[in-house]
């Protein structure tokens, strides 16, 4: 028999569970950290600009040369795009759930290099970006106290010194600067000018391009020379105009007279954004802000860590005046969730064995159980390694449910070899006759247990994907529990159990639980008889509670996924159609004002230009708020998620402050639109978590 082999050998059974042990602690500190499974489609973005054109002609010269290419690609669901009347176009593309997402980048970015020839020569000079869609990780912002530089200069000097720091790190998808953008020569033209020397914006454009350009200027002196020749230099000329007073130098156009058109007669340079789509603010304070989005898989916890070091070994070379701080940092709930659920993992395990202990009354026969624990559970994240899971709250809700499991197969060894024990057995004996009895027992539960949770795995679709993780967790721990149970387990009871004290020499503890449990037992087993006595009242009365918790369950709200406090809540706002950039600035700012004096609010993070409710589009007329919130130990009464959305509802949802000037303003059909969403929803549908 198996477990006499093993109860023999007892070497053998304390190393396979020694190797159990390694294997899963491995495991564990290798596993990615991650709130939930990775369970959404995946998605991929094709972004460009046509500058200066508007909604119609991008589609009709950019979305429609695109979207035919991509259309039908392999594995893709759908696909969904936004036009801007900014010229912005972007693409996102939609994938079946399980499909990678690296394949499917590159799938669709063959078909987008098909339609490059199609597309206007300004798109092909800005280019077509494709990129893999991620969820956002955190937020880090660049600040200058003492108001030293502007907005503009912190997006340019996080553009320049920065994302490509941050974007060389492991577990980092894409990196994102929001705000005024990387400085560029802006050349204001009037219009009238033009036309009085016969000019076009098309010449000027030309004649800067011409004259602006880096020029290989060869060298003097290289072969072949005449004999004697010393040395050799390269020629470096000016190339490329860096001064806005050299692009008003630049020559347009020469007349027959000899007389020259400059820029500087028909319009003026200086030196601004390359954009001016967006406007970043933290607390109200001009700001740049770096979006860090994680790759699919990584580590949350460790990318997050790996952000923060690198941002502090950079902050060192800042120019003066410029802090940086992470306001807005999604993996603090995860990390708070993992450790509670830690927490409850130990809580859960304490409390088996105190109760075994209350009711066996034998602290050896506790140290059997107590080595299940934690040989059974971190074996388990050795099969979560092996199914390429991550430690998300589903698996380890799943390790919590498991420890009753793993319990019950170590409880019943132990009852069985210690009644042998009391019949006048050796501990060698008794456990190989306990198990002679219950190995088939064991085996059987343990498929059942399998044969249970299994088929969750097989679901279809994103809940399937959702709970398989959770139903393969189980039966994993279910099977290592029975190998245990079959292996390590007796061998224990045969090395460890003694004949138990009798029940009257036992402490008072011990005693005066026996006394109150033997009369409660013998009050059930009353109560069982009189409901045997009286079956056909016992079912009336057991169908009548099944009505009212099937009624019950009709009446409560469903969901895939609980409302959770994740620390931050997002505020949208969306102005009629048309408004302006610097109206939509104007009410984001009396949003952050209001949200940052309610009591829970630490600090507000505005962008201007963004949409939340629109797949994060570039529009004038629409802005995000991210309020986050105080540390859940910060907060007092009245500050928690929901009393906070209720009074930032109020608060922020008065359609008064309508701008004046706006001849719709009466209209309630064109007031402002704000809108509180909760993290859990409106977050991942901004960043293609839907």
């Amino acid at each position: 028999m198996i477990s006499k082999f093993f109860i023999e050998r007892p070497v053998l059974s304390n190393v396979i569970a020694i190797l159990m042990i390694l294997i899963g602690g491995v495991a564990l500190f290798s596993l990615a950290v991650a709130q939930y499974p990775d369970v959404v489609p995946p998605t991929v973005q094709v972004t460009t600009r046509y500058p200066g054109a508007s909604a119609k002609t991008v589609i009709d010269t950019v979305a429609l040369p695109i979207e035919q290419q991509v259309n039908g690609v392999e594995d893709m669901l759908y696909m969904q795009s936004y036009s801007g009347a900014d010229g912005t176009y972007s693409l996102t593309v939609t994938f079946k759930i399980g499909t990678d997402l690296n394949f499917a980048q590159v799938l669709v970015q063959n078909r987008v290099s098909s339609a490059l020839s199609q597309l206007p020569q300004a798109v092909q000079n800005q280019g077509v970006n494709v990129q893999k869609s991620t969820a956002i990780l955190l937020f880090v912002t660049l600040t200058s106290p003492n108001a030293t530089y502007d907005s503009l200069f912190l997006s340019n000097y996080a553009t320049i010194n920065i994302r490509d720091e941050l974007s060389r790190l492991p577990g980092v998808g894409n990196v994102t600067v929001f705000g005024a953008g990387q400085y560029s020569m802006r050349v204001w033209l009037d219009p009238n000018k033009l036309q009085v020397r016969g000019l076009m914006p098309q010449d000027v454009i030309q004649a800067i391009q011409q004259q602006s350009q880096q020029v290989a200027a060869g060298q003097v002196g290289m072969p072949p020379t005449p004999p004697g020749q010393a040395f050799q230099y390269t020629l470096n000329v000016n190339g490329r105009l860096d001064d806005p007073s050299q692009f008003e130098d630049v020559i347009v156009k020469t007349g027959n007279n000899g007389d020259v058109t400059r820029v500087r007669d028909v319009g003026s340079v200086e030196l601004g954004a390359q954009t001016y789509s967006q406007v970043f603010s933290l607390n109200n304070k001009p700001a740049t802000g770096i979006g860090v989005f994680q790759s699919p898989g990584a580590n949350a916890l460790e990318v997050e860590k790996a952000v923060n070091k690198k941002m502090t070994e950079l902050a060192v070379a800042f120019p003066q005046d410029i802090k940086f701080v992470i306001p807005f940092d999604t993996t603090k709930f995860v990390a708070a969730s993992i450790s509670e659920v830690y927490k409850t993992l130990i809580e859960a395990g304490l409390l088996v064995l105190v109760v075994i202990l209350v009711f066996l009354q034998d602290w050896r026969a506790m140290l059997v159980p107590a080595t299940t624990v934690p040989v059974t559970i971190i074996g388990a994240f050795a099969a979560m390694a092996a199914l390429e899971f991550t430690v998300n709250l589903s698996t380890l809700f799943a390790i919590v449910l498991a420890i009753g499991i793993v319990v019950d197969d170590a409880i019943v060894v132990v009852e069985g070899a210690a009644h042998n024990i009391e019949k006048g057995m050796s501990g060698h004996d008794a456990a190989i006759s306990a198990m002679d009895q219950l190995f088939a027992p064991i085996i059987g539960i343990t498929l059942v247990l399998i044969a249970v949770f299994l088929p969750a795995a097989f679901l279809p679709g994103l809940t399937g994907r959702m709970y398989a993780q959770f139903a393969l967790v189980i039966a994993a721990t279910a099977l290592l529990s029975a190998i245990n149970a079959a292996t390590l387990k007796p061998t224990q009871c045969a090395l460890w159990l003694r004949r138990p004290v009798p029940p009257d020499q036992r402490n008072w503890f011990y005693r005066g639980f026996n006394a109150v449990y033997d009369r409660l037992e013998r009050g059930y087993a009353g109560l069982i008889g009189r409901m045997v006595d009286h079956s056909n009242l016992s079912v009336i009365i057991a169908l009548i509670l099944i009505g009212i918790g099937g009624y019950g369950l009709s009446r409560v709200p469903t969901g895939f996924i609980p409302i959770e406090d994740q620390g931050y809540l997002l505020a949208a706002v969306q102005l009629p159609d048309g408004a302006a950039l610097d109206r939509t600035q104007r009410v984001l700012s009396e949003v952050s004002e209001m949200a940052g004096k309610s009591p829970g609010v630490e600090q507000v993070i505005s962008i201007a230009g963004i949409s939340a409710l629109d797949s994060s589009a570039s529009l004038a007329n629409a802005g995000v708020a991210y309020l986050i919130l105080k540390d859940w130990s910060a907060r007092g009464p009245g500050e928690d998620l929901r009393s906070l959305v209720v009074g930032l509802n109020q608060k922020l949802g008065d359609p008064g402050s309508a701008d004046p000037r706006d001849s719709s303003a009466a209209d309630p059909g064109h007031r402002q639109r704000r809108r509180l969403c909760d993290a859990g929803r409106a977050a991942r549908r901004q960043f293609g978590l839907r």
